[in-house]
């Protein structure tokens, strides 16, 4: 039987019984189109996940602060909150070369105006923010370092925040706001960012660090330090100079008893990306369940199919069928179902990855790799589930096929 002779009566087979072949392929298509709409929402929220790492700032080395551990392990210092001070962000920024330094102190506080409220995020931090960070501003001025020193009650909104205070787009310039019984003067708005999120920086606040330090908070400590590198070659050599200096400052001689971290961006980045790749598997291997429900389906109509089909069988071998030609007949067809199938389900994931972009507002990824790798898969899962149905097709005795009614 040649090649083109296989294909023609393939096709005409499924095509003659319609309603059962695409009920047969409709277990293929939810599986293929879940698989590659879970897929790009995987790959999708690993791209953004990044992207907002990265926009948070530029060769960035994060330092934080953690309990003070025994050598027993216990805690022995006074809390997480307080390991890292102001006199630290100074000390780098004067010791460690070539590097802009950031401490910042945040808590999250109701903030009102005009008779409007919003519950979000306060950052007390300093000028240097700004370059540490990648935040630009919009409209008005950052803090300045005499504003800074002098712990001037003036804050800079993100354009979230200043939308929910003095509505959307408004000039808020001039225009003060109260963060309990402190009032602020607004003197800048930064420029959007994109981003979402409980921390969002679209949502936050920023007051000088000494007017978070003296008014909100109190005390000298800083709830962590952020670190520019000059380059992404320098990240390494900073970070241990960086570990260094703190280990010295605070008097810890064993680095496995330090009571503060440091992760730089890369660090961040493959912690994240570690996640999003665990959350993909999962969301794929969860969708590729119905993949296997389709499989089994058609190994059913493949075997249906061989028992209706028994006298065909019988006939075809009686003239000189051999036993290759009714197992190729029968596995090319539940090929093609599988094939018809996850094309159609490669079709319907791409319309499902376009939905949720548009309408739930989550951004997708729609990559090659994984179109190629499903479409296999599907190839594959003909060929395992109707290896069962081809082969039992052509092992029927002509003799008994004929005489079956």
């Amino acid at each position: 039987m040649s090649f083109r002779d296989l294909i023609e009566q393939t096709f005409w087979f499924l095509s003659s019984n319609k309603v059962r072949s695409g009920l047969t392929m409709l277990g293929i298509i939810v599986g293929i189109g879940s698989v590659i709409a879970m897929i790009s929402v995987g790959q999708g929220a690993q791209a953004t996940i990044q992207s907002n790492i990265q926009a948070i700032g530029s060769n960035l080395i994060e330092v934080m602060p953690g309990a003070q551990r025994s050598a027993g392990g216990i805690s022995a210092g006074r809390g997480s909150s307080e390991t890292l001070t102001q006199a630290d962000a100074d000390a780098l920024a004067s010791n460690v070369s070539g590097v802009k330094v950031a401490p910042e102190l945040d808590t999250r506080k109701q903030v009102t105006a005009k008779g409007t409220n919003t519950y979000t995020q306060i950052i007390g931090t300093v000028p240097d923010y700004t370059a540490v960070r990648n935040v630009a501003i919009d409209s008005g001025s950052f803090i300045t370092n005499s504003e800074n020193k002098s712990s001037a009650k003036v804050a800079v909104l993100g354009p979230s925040a200043r939308d929910d205070l003095f509505g959307t787009g408004a000039n808020a310039i001039g225009q003060q706001i109260r963060v309990g019984s402190v009032v602020f003067k607004v003197i800048g708005i930064t420029q959007s960012k994109g981003s979402s999120g409980f921390n969002s920086p679209d949502d936050a606040i920023y007051i000088p660090l000494t007017s978070m330090q003296h008014f909100i908070m109190g005390g000298s400590y800083v709830s962590s330090i952020s670190v520019s590198a000059p380059s992404q070659d320098a990240m390494a050599s900073d970070q241990q100079q960086i570990t260094d200096l703190l280990l010295q400052r605070h008097k810890i001689s064993n680095p496995l008893l330090a009571d503060f971290n440091i992760m730089n961006q890369t660090d961040i980045i493959n912690a994240a990306s570690s996640v999003t790749q665990t959350l993909t598997l999962l969301l794929a291997s969860i969708a590729g369940i119905s993949l296997l429900v389709g499989g089994i389906g058609i190994m059913n109509m493949m075997l249906t199919t061989v028992t209706e089909r028994t006298r065909e069988i019988g006939l075809r071998k009686s003239v000189g069928a051999k036993k290759s030609d009714i197992s190729l007949q029968f596995l090319s067809e539940a090929v093609m179902l599988t094939f018809l199938g996850g094309a159609i389900g490669i079709v319907m994931g791409f319309i499902a990855s376009l939905s949720i972009t548009k309408f739930g507002g989550m951004a997708t990824s729609f990559s090659l790799m994984s179109v190629i790798l499903v479409f296999g898969v599907s190839a594959m899962i003909g060929i395992v589930f109707g290896y069962y149905p081809a082969r039992r097709a052509a092992n029927l005795s002509p003799i008994v096929a004929l005489r079956y009614e």
